[in-house]
């Protein structure tokens, strides 16, 4: 490119050299103004781009995964089961009921439905009072730890929807719950 202007310059000075202004000509050689010779005007070429691939920085960003719904999570665990007869919470599930009593006071947009149930065991009226003793038990303590009440609402199915089918003491105790369903799922 250099050598190419270089020779546009050259020709362009010997070219001017050549020339005389007309009213010039009659005069003697020294007294002759000498021709301005101006280099042309050229833009510069645009800077080349890459020809390899482009590569971008790309930012990496955590995913957040659901914990709801991650079984790695304790709040992938949604029930709480219940002794015989009785609707104090179990020291092995008061952790769970933390966890989600914690999420739902981070989400405060959130809403849970405790839906408390039992066994077969039991009148109907006996049982969807034990079953709605079973949600309140699992609502207080939730309101102890943070979440708010419009929050929660408890809910008794008593006998009317078992987890298990069956008469022995195994489906009793699976059907002795509550259980923790978020709305929207």
């Amino acid at each position: 490119m250099r050598r190419v202007l270089l020779s546009v310059l050259v020709a362009s000075v010997l070219a001017g050299c050549a020339s005389t202004d007309v009213k010039d000509e009659g005069a003697p050689v020294e007294d002759r103004k000498p021709d301005v010779v101006t280099a042309p005007t050229t833009k510069p070429a645009p800077p080349k781009q890459p020809t390899g691939p482009v590569v971008k920085q790309v930012e990496s960003k955590p995913v957040s995964a659901n914990p709801l719904k991650d079984p790695g999570s304790i709040l992938s665990q949604r029930t709480i089961y219940f002794d015989y007869d009785s609707s104090a919470v179990k020291e092995e599930f008061k952790p769970v009921i933390s966890a989600h009593a914690k999420f739902l006071t981070d989400n405060r947009g959130r809403k849970v439905t405790i839906q408390g149930n039992t066994d077969e065991r039991g009148s109907r009226e006996y049982n969807l009072a034990l079953g709605q003793r079973r949600a309140d038990s699992v609502k207080k303590m939730m309101m102890l730890l943070g979440a708010t009440d419009s929050q929660i609402e408890s809910v008794s199915f008593g006998e009317e929807k078992p987890a298990v089918m069956g008469t022995d003491d195994a489906a009793f105790s699976k059907n002795r719950r509550a259980e923790i369903v978020y709305d929207g799922e």
